[in-house]
C-alpha cells in the first residue's frame, strides 16, 4: 500500500486534534454561558464541573461514530482511495468553517457543519466516479448519497429556532412574574419546589440525552419510559426535599441547580457531539486498517457500514484535549461574549451589531402591539406586572443577568433537548441553547427600547450564520473534494499548507482586538486613564501618518495607497467609536466620587471620535475620486495642500510630544499654530473660489480639494480640544492618583 495513505492518516489525526480545538471553542458557549452570565461560581469551579461532564460524556459516545462512517453516503459504493479523499475533504472544510465562526465570535452547530461537509465532499467524489463511468448517469447520484438526513437537519434548524425561542420567552415570563427581581424572601419559602422542578428536568436530560447509550436496556430506564409522568413526579418530590434541607443549611440552591445543568449539558455535548470532531478521522483509520489488512487500495469500503465501537484510549485522549481546550482557549470566551452581550440586562454595548430595516420594523410592530394590549389591560394590572419586572441586582454580583434566568435557560434547554431526543427529533443543541437564552432575555425585558433594534440585528446575524453553516460547509467541502480528487498529491499538499497557515494565523498571532478588549476591563481609575492615554497617543501618531500619506497619494494618484489609507482610517474610527459605545459601562467602573476622571474621560472619548471621523472623511472621498478615474489635482491645488500638510505635521508633532511627555508648557504655541493654519486654509479656499469663477479647475477635483481643507480644519480643531482636555485633567487631579498617572508618561 502506498505511503501516501500513511501520511493522510497522520494528517487526519492532526486535523482531529484541530477539530477538537475549534469545535470545543465554538460549542463551549452551550454549556458555559448560563453559569458565566449569572456568576453562579468562580470560573475555575464552572470549568471544573464542565470538565467532569465532558470526560464522562466522551466515554459514552462510541455508539455515535456511525454517523461519520455511513450517515451521509454509502461506503460500499466507494473504493478505499475515494473514501480517504472524501474524508480529507470533510476534515479540511470542517476545520476551516468552524475556525472562521470562532474568529467572528458566532456560535454555530458542529453537527450541521459535519453533516453538510460530508454531503459536499461525498457529492464531489460521486461526481468524479460518475464522470469516469459511462454506465452511470446523473440519476445515479442518489445511489451514493443519503440526502434524507441532510433534509432532516435543515428542517430541525427552523424547528429549533421557533420552539426554543417561544418556550424560553414563556417560561421566563412566568418565572419572573412569580419571583420578580427581588426574589430573596419568596425564594426562601418556595425556592426548593421551583429548583426541584428544574433539577428534575436536568436529571431527565442527563439520563435520556447524555447517558442514553450507556443506560439503554436497563430495567430502570424501561420503567421510566413506561411510567414517565410518575417517574418525573417522584424525581421532583425527591429533588425538592433534598434541596429544601440543603437550603436550610444556608447553601444557595440556585448555584447547585446551575452547576448541575452545566454538568449535564457538558456531558451531553461530549457524548453526542464528539463524533463531529473525531468521527471522520476515526472512520478514516478504520478504513485504512481494513484496506491494509486486505492489501488492496481499490477495494470497496462496505465494511464501514458495520458499527464498530471506538477505541477507549482514543476517546479518553479526545476528552483530555477537549478539557485542555476548555481551559486555555481565548476564542471560546469570544464566542461566549456574543451570547452574553445579546442577553445581558441593560442597554449598553449592543450597538456593535448595528441596525437593519428588518430589526427596526420588528421593534415598531412590537411597540404598536404593546400599545394595543395596554389599552385593553387595566392600569392597575399593568402596574402590578411592571413592578415584577423592575430590575434590581438582588444578588449584588454585577452579573449580566441573575441566577433565576440562568436556571430557566438551563432547565428549558435541557427539557426541550431531552423531549426531542425521546421523540427522535434531530434538534441542534446549539440552536436550542442560544434561542432559549434570547427568549428569556426578551421576556426579562433586557431588550429595552434603547437596545432592541441592535439585539434583534445581532440575533438575526447569528441565525443567518446557521444557514450559512450548511451552505458554506457544503460548498467548501465540495470544492476541496473536487480539488483533491482531481488534483491528487499536489492539491493535497497545497490544501494542507493553506489549512495549517489559516489555523496558525487565527489562533497564535496576537490580535489587536484582544488587546483592546483587555484594556477595557481594567479595574482601577488609574488603569482606565492610562489605557485611554496610550490609545490617544497611538491614535494621534497614526492619524499624522495617515493624513500625510493620503495627501501624497492623492497628488500621485496612487489608488492602491489610498485604499490602504481608507482601511487604516476606518480602523481608527471604529476603534474610537467602540470606545464611545462602551462609555457608560466604563464610567460605572470609575470610582463614584471621581467626577474629574469621569468628566475627562467623556471629553477625550468624544474628541477622539470626532477627530478620527474627520480623518475618515478625508481618506474616503480621496480614494473614491481616484478610484473613479477623475482628473487629479492641479499644480496650484497640490502646492496649497502641501503647504497645509506641512503646517498640520508641525502641529501634530508638538501635540504628540506633549501627550507623550505630559509637558503642556507650549500649549499656547499650538494654539497660535492652529490659528495660522486656519488662516492659511481660509486663504486657500478663497484662492480656489477664484479659480472656480475663472473656470480654471475641474469641478470634481475642486470638490475634493474643498472637502480636504474643511475636514482638515475640523480634524485639527478636535485635536487641539483633546490636548486642552488632557491639560485640564492633569491640572485638576489631586492627591496620589495624579502622581500615578503622571508617572506613567
Amino acid at each position: 500500500m502506498s505511503e501516501i495513505y500513511t501520511v493522510i492518516i497522520v494528517i487526519l489525526g492532526i486535523l482531529a486534534v484541530s477539530g477538537l480545538f475549534v469545535g470545543v471553542t465554538n460549542d463551549a458557549v452551550n454549556f458555559l454561558n448560563s453559569a458565566i452570565g449569572s456568576k453562579a461560581a468562580s470560573m475555575k469551579t464552572i470549568l471544573t464541573v464542565a470538565s467532569v461532564g465532558i470526560i464522562i460524556g466522551v466515554l459514552t459516545s462510541s455508539g455515535m461514530m456511525e454517523v461519520a462512517r455511513s450517515g451521509m453516503f454509502d461506503p460500499g459504493r466507494f473504493t478505499f482511495q475515494e473514501v480517504m479523499t472524501l474524508y480529507l475533504g470533510v476534515m479540511f472544510a470542517n476545520v476551516i468553517l468552524l475556525d472562521l465562526y470562532n474568529s467572528w465570535g458566532l456560535p454555530t452547530s458542529t453537527t450541521v457543519s459535519l453533516i453538510f461537509c460530508l454531503l459536499g465532499s461525498a457529492i464531489a467524489v460521486s461526481i468524479y466516479k460518475i464522470s469516469n463511468d459511462p454506465a452511470l448517469g446523473t440519476s445515479a447520484l442518489g445511489e451514493f448519497i443519503n440526502t434524507s438526513r441532510a433534509m432532516g437537519i435543515v428542517s430541525a434548524i427552523l424547528l429549533s429556532v421557533v420552539i426554543a425561542f417561544t418556550c424560553g420567552t414563556v417560561v421566563m415570563y412566568i418565572s419572573r412574574t412569580i419571583f420578580s427581581f427581588r426574589y430573596t424572601a419568596l425564594f426562601r419559602r418556595y425556592g426548593s419546589l421551583w429548583c426541584g422542578a428544574s433539577l428534575t428536568a436536568i436529571v431527565y436530560f442527563a439520563l435520556f440525552k447524555g447517558l442514553k447509550t450507556v443506560l439503554a436496556g436497563l430495567a430502570f430506564i424501561r420503567f421510566i419510559d413506561q411510567h414517565l409522568l410518575l417517574s418525573l413526579f417522584i424525581c421532583w418530590v425527591g429533588c425538592s426535599l433534598l434541596l429544601f434541607f440543603i437550603q436550610r443549611l444556608k447553601i444557595n440552591i440556585l448555584r447547585i441547580t446551575i452547576l448541575a445543568g452545566t454538568f449535564s449539558l457538558a456531558l451531553a455535548f461530549a457524548g453526542n457531539d464528539l463524533v463531529n470532531f473525531i468521527g471522520v478521522p476515526v472512520a478514516g483509520f478504520d478504513a485504512y486498517s481494513i484496506a491494509r489488512h486486505a492489501g488492496d487500495s481499490q477495494m470497496l469500503m462496505g465494511a464501514l457500514n458495520e458499527n464498530v465501537p471506538a477505541n477507549f484510549l482514543v476517546l479518553l485522549a479526545a476528552g483530555a484535549i477537549m478539557i485542555l481546550t476548555l481551559w486555555t482557549s481565548k476564542k471560546s470566551m469570544h464566542v461566549t461574549e456574543t451570547e452574553i452581550s445579546l442577553s445581558a440586562q441593560g442597554d449598553e454595548g449592543s450597538e456593535q451589531y448595528g441596525s437593519s430595516l428588518f430589526s427596526r420594523t420588528i421593534v415598531r410592530a412590537a411597540l404598536n402591539i404593546n400599545a394595543g394590549i395596554a389599552r385593553v389591560i387595566p392600569q392597575r394590572v399593568r402596574d402590578a406586572i411592571s413592578r415584577r419586572f423592575e430590575y434590581e441586582d438582588a444578588e449584588h454580583s454585577g452579573a449580566p443577568y441573575d441566577m433565576i434566568r440562568a436556571t430557566v435557560n438551563l432547565t428549558t434547554s435541557s427539557l426541550l433537548i431531552a423531549m426531542a431526543t425521546s421523540l427522535k427529533l434531530p434538534l441542534s443543541t446549539t440552536y436550542v441553547c442560544f434561542m432559549v437564552a434570547m427568549g428569556t432575555s426578551l421576556a426579562d425585558r433586557a431588550w429595552g427600547r434603547e437596545s432592541a433594534v441592535y439585539r434583534i440585528s445581532g440575533v438575526m446575524t447569528v441565525v443567518a450564520g446557521w444557514f450559512v453553516t450548511a451552505l458554506g460547509g457544503f460548498l467548501i467541502a465540495f470544492i476541496v473534494g473536487l480539488a483533491l480528487v482531481y488534483g491528487g498529491t499536489t492539491a493535497f499538499v497545497v490544501i494542507t499548507l493553506l489549512c495549517g497557515y489559516m489555523l496558525y494565523h487565527s489562533n497564535f498571532r496576537k490580535k489587536e482586538k484582544q488587546t483592546a478588549t483587555q484594556s477595557r476591563k481594567e479595574a482601577t481609575n488609574e488603569d482606565i486613564i492610562h489605557s485611554l492615554r496610550e490609545e490617544v497617543c497611538t491614535t494621534m501618531e497614526s492619524a499624522t501618518k495617515i493624513y500625510d500619506r493620503t495627501l501624497i497619494a492623492v497628488m500621485m494618484e496612487n489608488r492602491k495607497e489610498l485604499r490602504n489609507m481608507v482601511k487604516e482610517s476606518n480602523d481608527l474610527f471604529y476603534q474610537s467609536r467602540e470606545r464611545k459605545y462602551t462609555l457608560l459601562p466604563t464610567l460605572k467602573q470609575l470610582q463614584s466620587g471621581d467626577v474629574n476622571t469621569a468628566h475627562y474621560y467623556v471629553q477625550v472619548v468624544d474628541y477622539l471620535n470626532e477627530m478620527t471621523k474627520a480623518l475618515m472623511h478625508i481618506t474616503r472621498p480621496a480614494f473614491e475620486h481616484i478610484d473613479n478615474n477623475h482628473e487629479g489635482l492641479s499644480k496650484a491645488q497640490a502646492k496649497d495642500l502641501m503647504s497645509i500638510n506641512d503646517d498640520v505635521e508641525s502641529i501634530y508633532r508638538r501635540i504628540n510630544q506633549m501627550l507623550r511627555e505630559g509637558d503642556f508648557s507650549d500649549i499656547e504655541e499650538v494654539l497660535t499654530l492652529r490659528d495660522q493654519l486656519f488662516e492659511s486654509i481660509a486663504e486657500a479656499i478663497k484662492s480656489e473660489l477664484c479659480r472656480i469663477n475663472e473656470a480654471k479647475v475641474n469641478t470634481k477635483a475642486s470638490m475634493l480639494y474643498l472637502t480636504i481643507l474643511n475636514e482638515t480644519k475640523n480634524m485639527v480643531l478636535q485635536s487641539r480640544n483633546l490636548l486642552k482636555s488632557q491639560e485640564y485633567f492633569l491640572k485638576h487631579r489631586t492627591g496620589p492618583t495624579t502622581w500615578i498617572v503622571s508617572s506613567k508618561k
